[in-house]
């Protein structure tokens, strides 16, 4: 590999350790940076709170490439409040440390797309949390148009795959409760498409696009499966793997409204429900073609994450 000393800012998210894996495999330095001090064997574990610029300065500090990878609780106005601050502080961080950044992003800034999403479909969010997607990705633009930092914007789907234990939707409504001889439930529809960026393509993508130097200041999809899938198929699939019949509940919005106001995390969803109404394609061409890169197909995705988390649980 070019580089050898990669830090991953928000460690312990399902791609930061799909990217510590990786990266550990060849024989990279790998430093995990986190709050809460995770830790990965054969990775340095460095304990730091991202919205102190000291403290970012610090732990990126002998560093050849960052990845950006942080997880914020799912609440639009801690949003609103830290992510821009974080963004900052490492963007300031990585000019004076000449720090390459590798930015994963997602597709809120979109709002309801027309049609497939490419990396020119223009930003027009509809959620609180689109606005400050679209806010910090803005000020990481900014840069790049400006020559001031190297730096990719990485985006991917909705995540599904190894290592997606905590925030992945298909494994929490879908996966985990057929593991568990539970119905599947799903958001709004089962029967819209919907596009899922396997958790190791979305590490092995972002790991390419920072050994390319052709490919700095642009955004760019990871690689993601093409044609999306239906939320009935993605069931199917799963339940076929574990052996179980293909039964399944959908929540309406007035479930989740009513849900909500008994779990902040729940009231969160409504505003984002639009992505479940709706068909939601994510088209990664622009990668795939670039590096002659084949995404992992669903039926193969969903065959691996279920043998991963049969290891895992």
């Amino acid at each position: 590999m070019e580089f050898s000393k990669h830090t991953i800012l928000g460690a312990g998210g399902s791609v930061g350790n799909a990217l510590a894996i990786e990266l550990l495999k060849n024989q990279q330095t790998v430093r995990l940076v986190s709050r809460s001090g995770f830790s990965i064997r054969g990775a340095q574990t460095y304990t730091a709170d991202l919205t102190s610029y000291h403290e970012t300065f610090k732990c990126l500090e002998d560093t050849d490439v960052a990845y950006l990878t942080v997880g914020l609780p799912y609440n639009s106005k801690i949003w609103k409040q830290i992510w821009p601050v974080i963004m900052k502080n490492v963007i300031e961080a990585c000019k004076k440390l000449n720090v390459k950044l590798i930015y994963l992003d997602n597709v809120y800034m979109y709002g309801k797309a027309d049609g497939e999403m490419t990396e020119d479909t223009p930003y027009n969010p509809c959620s609180k949390k689109g606005e400050v997607r679209k806010t910090i990705s803005q000020m990481l633009e900014e840069e790049m148009n400006n020559g001031n930092i190297r730096a990719v914007i990485a985006r991917a789907a909705d995540l599904y795959g190894p290592y997606s234990l905590k925030t992945s939707l298909p494994y929490i409504m879908i996966i985990s409760r057929i593991m568990r001889g539970k119905k599947a439930k799903w958001l709004a529809s089962v029967d819209k498409k919907h596009s899922f960026t396997y958790t190791l393509d979305a590490a092995r993508g972002m790991i390419l696009l920072a050994l390319n130097e052709e490919c700095i200041n642009q955004i760019w999809h990871l690689p993601t499966h093409s044609p999306a899938i239906s939320i009935r198929d993605f069931i199917g699939i799963a339940a076929k793997e574990l052996s179980a019949e293909p039964h399944y509940s959908i929540l309406k919005r007035w479930m989740i409204k009513f849900a909500g106001l008994f779990n902040r995390t729940i009231w969160e969803l409504d505003e984002m429900l639009y992505q479940y109404e709706h068909d939601y394609i994510f088209n990664s061409n622009k990668f795939n073609e670039y590096f002659n890169y084949t995404p992992r197909d669903y039926p193969q995705g969903i065959k691996e994450t279920i043998k991963y988390l049969k290891n895992a649980l």
